[in-house]
């Protein structure tokens, strides 16, 4: 196996090439047969064991009677597989970066998140993401900005989730992001409310770290992500650490940088409030919110 870099963008190339193949109804057997390769070379391709060289991934595309568009992003995804780092700049070789980090979301079996800033898009109201992408995005129509309040909102159903079984979705947030309003006040309550909501949901933890905790390890390090897979495939993924900025994504996967934010989490845990604590901590912020409108 070619480990010279991380692991995802295989995994992710290796996705969107099985999710070509099943789209137009080929199977395995039939793609090795037309493409002259062995089955297991296929199955290697797809599940992100091995990098591969973008005229292979082209052959493959055109098996599957892929458009060119798609064609030219595959090949730009396979040059990515053999990159020692993975530091991406929105705007190159795929459009949107971020959709590989849906693509590892929808396939997680757990999430932990740490955010110092913001409500996780996942637990976000329509109101609340509605202002955060207003926000950042000043410049956008009102079609584009509904275009990504409607994203945000496919991808909450992730928690609902039947089959796949929805993924246990573990949140620490910094009390700052529950004190930082919106503009409306009274739809910055309905946010705290609906964060208490969603933390009775079976599958959802949400914790506050709250501000008088003191440091904790790796603080500087901001919000991040951890993303583990199922266990019970015969080539487990290895947990993924994801984080974002305004112009760009780095995804973390070696054995001694996942054992940093493993590391981080751990001290994270040991500052928070616990469940009934930090519900009745939004409770009160939001009770708060409120009185002030």
């Amino acid at each position: 196996m070619d480990d010279s870099g991380s692991t995802v963008p295989r995994r992710q190339l290796g996705r969107y090439l099985r999710e070509l193949r099943e789209n137009a109804y080929v199977t395995v057997t039939a793609a090795a047969k037309e493409l002259e390769w062995s089955a297991p070379r296929i199955w290697r391709y797809e599940t992100g064991q091995v990098s591969m060289h973008p005229n292979d991934v082209e052959a493959m595309c055109r098996v599957y009677g892929a458009s060119r568009e798609t064609i030219e992003t595959m090949r730009a995804l396979a040059r990515e597989t053999k990159a020692h780092g993975w530091w991406h700049s929105y705007g190159e070789a795929i459009k949107d970066w971020f959709k590989l980090y849906v693509g590892l979301e929808a396939a997680a079996s757990r999430i932990r998140k740490y955010e110092a800033d913001l409500v996780p898009g996942l637990l976000q109201t329509v109101e609340y993401m509605t202002e955060v992408i207003a926000t950042d995005c000043p410049d956008l129509s009102e079609a584009e900005r509904k275009a990504k309040v409607d994203v945000r909102l496919r991808r909450q159903r992730l928690l609902a989730r039947a089959v796949p079984r929805a993924p246990q979705l573990d949140v620490v947030l910094s009390e700052a992001v529950l004190r930082r309003p919106l503009r409306d006040r009274a739809a910055m309550a309905r946010q705290l409310d609906s964060l208490v909501t969603a933390s009775r949901q079976h599958n959802v933890r949400v914790k506050v770290l709250p501000l008088d905790a003191g440091l904790f390890r790796c603080a500087q390090a901001g919000t991040f992500t951890m993303l583990d897979f199922p266990t019970d495939v015969r080539e487990p993924e290895p947990t993924t650490v994801y984080m974002d900025g305004p112009c760009g994504a780095v995804y973390l996967d070696k054995p001694h940088e996942i054992q940093v934010y493993e590391d981080a989490w751990r001290s994270l845990g040991e500052r928070v409030l616990d469940e009934d604590e930090s519900r009745a901590l939004m409770a009160a912020i939001a009770k708060e919110m409120n009185h002030e409108t």
